[in-house]
Formats: C-alpha cells, sequence, structure tokens
C-alpha cells in the first residue's frame, strides 16, 4: 500500500512536466487522481484535451484510477464543477495540488499588459480559486460534524523566492503563491487543513531552454533535474502522513531543503523620541550591515 492509498487528489497542469509527475506518482502511492490540464502551449495558447486524457491512460493502464478534466484553473465556475468532479466521482476530495501555469517572459520595462495580466491570473489566482471551492467544501464537513484531514500543496519558484531577471511576471505571482500558503495555512488549520508549498527545480517544458536543456542529460546517469525527483514530496505532503503546515520546500533530484520567509530584521532605534530625516540613512544601514545578505536575483550580474 502506498503512503496515498484510498485518497482522492486533484492536481493541476498535470498534463506533462511536473504535474504529469505527480500525477503517476499519486497514483503509484494509491490515489485516485483528477489530472486536470487545458492542454495549452507553453505560452498559454491552444487548448487541447489530449495532454490530460494522455496522462489518465497512462495512470490506468498502470492499474490506478484516474479521470481527465479540463476547467481553466482560474475560471471560478470551472475550477467549482472540477472539485464537484472529484466528489461526484469519487464520494471525497482529500487533497489539492495546485500546479498549472505558463509563461510570458519578458523584462518588465518591456512587458504589456496582456502579459502581466495573463501570468499572474494562471499562477495566482488559479491557486487562490481551486483552494477556495476545495476549502468550501472541507469547511463545509467540519460544520456537519464531520473530521477532515485534507491538505493543499502549492508550487511556488525559486523565482518567486529570489528572483529572476526577464521573468517579472512569474516570479511576482509565484513570490505571491508562497505567501499565500502561510496564509492558507494559518487561516485553514482549524478545518483540519494543512497547506504547504514546493519551489521546485526540474526540467520542463517551462525550463527548458531557460535554465536548462535536454543536452545536459547523459544517457544511463543520474537525472538530477527529472521532474520525477520532484513527485515524491508531493506525495508525502498530500499524504496523511504528512504533519507540517505554512511551509515551502525548494527540491530537486535527492534534496530538499525548507526556505523561510520574510524575518524581522535587526532594529536600529533613536529611543523614545520622533525619528529624524537626517538621521535615517545611519539607522537603513545599520540593520542592512547586521542582517544577512540576500540572496542573488537568478541571471542577475
Amino acid at each position: 500500500m502506498g503512503i496515498c492509498e484510498g485518497q482522492v487528489i486533484i492536481v493541476t497542469g498535470a498534463g506533462r512536466g511536473l504535474g504529469r509527475a505527480h500525477a503517476i506518482e499519486l497514483a503509484r502511492q494509491g490515489a485516485r487522481v483528477i489530472v486536470n490540464d487545458l492542454g495549452v502551449a507553453r505560452d498559454g495558447s491552444t487548448a487541447s484535451e489530449g495532454p490530460a486524457q494522455n496522462v489518465v491512460d497512462e495512470i490506468i493502464a498502470s492499474g490506478g484510477e484516474a479521470v481527465a478534466n479540463n476547467a481553466d484553473v482560474a475560471d471560478w465556475n470551472q475550477a467549482a464543477a472540477m472539485v464537484r468532479q472529484a466528489i461526484d466521482t469519487w464520494g471525497n476530495l482529500d487533497a489539492l495540488v495546485c500546479n498549472a501555469g505558463f509563461l510570458r517572459d519578458r523584462m518588465l520595462a518591456s512587458m504589456s499588459e496582456e502579459e502581466w495580466d495573463t501570468v499572474v491570473r494562471v499562477h495566482l489566482k488559479g491557486h487562490f480559486v481551486t483552494a477556495r471551492h476545495a476549502i468550501t467544501h472541507w469547511r463545509n464537513r467540519v460544520k456537519q460534524g464531520e473530521e477532515v484531514t485534507a491538505r493543499v500543496i502549492n508550487t511556488s519558484s525559486g523565482a518567486g523566492l529570489m528572483g529572476s531577471i526577464g521573468q517579472g511576471n512569474y516570479a511576482a505571482a509565484k513570490a505571491a503563491i508562497a505567501q499565500l500558503t502561510i496564509q492558507q495555512a494559518s487561516e485553514w488549520e482549524r478545518y483540519g487543513v494543512l497547506v504547504n508549498a514546493i519551489a521546485p527545480d526540474a526540467r520542463t517544458r517551462m525550463t527548458e531552454g531557460i535554465f536548462y536543456s535536454s543536452d545536459d542529460v547523459t544517457e544511463g546517469q543520474f537525472d538530477s533535474k527529472s521532474p520525477e525527483n520532484v513527485s515524491p514530496l508531493v506525495a508525502w505532503l498530500a499524504s496523511r502522513e504528512c504533519d507540517v503546515s505554512g511551509r515551502t520546500f525548494e527540491v530537486t533530484g535527492g534534496q530538499l531543503n525548507v526556505c523561510d520567509g520574510w524575518q524581522h530584521g535587526p532594529v536600529q532605534t533613536v529611543g523614545k523620541r520622533p525619528m529624524r530625516a537626517e538621521e535615517v540613512g545611519l539607522l537603513v544601514h545599520a540593520s542592512i550591515n547586521a542582517a544577512p545578505v540576500p540572496e542573488k536575483v537568478y541571471g542577475a550580474e
């Protein structure tokens, strides 16, 4: 028996890359999986039902249980119907893995309003909307006197934690998702819901050509950037064995680490009197000098 035996789990953006790897691993661990994917290209264009159904066929061929869903995760009504599909199909929902997204990369000084809006919509709003409908289901069950054990796994990014040159829209959305995770964890613990996030480092169609190339892989050697290396963490976070909440984990081949968010830095004070503008600079630099050095933005000189 796998660690997710009998659970019903939705995975968004599961037609390719990381989402596909998550869906297959969760099914291998005994979960029944809603495989959601709008089937769009890397930039969000040209929707297709094929990718989601292909993953479903693969899971079923391996003896697992899965059904396809082609909802736009940032559409309120479609996301609600996706949650309802899980409940109608298998009678419950135990976990939600939010993974769907695409890129419209450009330097901020040249980025269009549409490029900003579409990326923030699919990543940030897509995380909120799907989880909003899931928590409604879980909260209603609690109000009816049931004991709920549920999980949400969000997908942030190294770009969201550290920044990434030429990906300002994506980085901003992923940073917001890391904070959304903390907010959800704090508000939803009372309903039996644990919420965590991952910041995966893997070679997918979203990262290939930007950070990684398929030419980097040597046949027969361990592929540390394979998406399959990330999915065991997702399976554990989705399982009833998970006992942490409100944390974000960087994960890549064979390793993981927890990441801390904003912390209160060293305080510099002028005592019990108003601060004067001419002394602010000294206080700012004293606090900075006593604080840890920030991580470098990806792609910065």
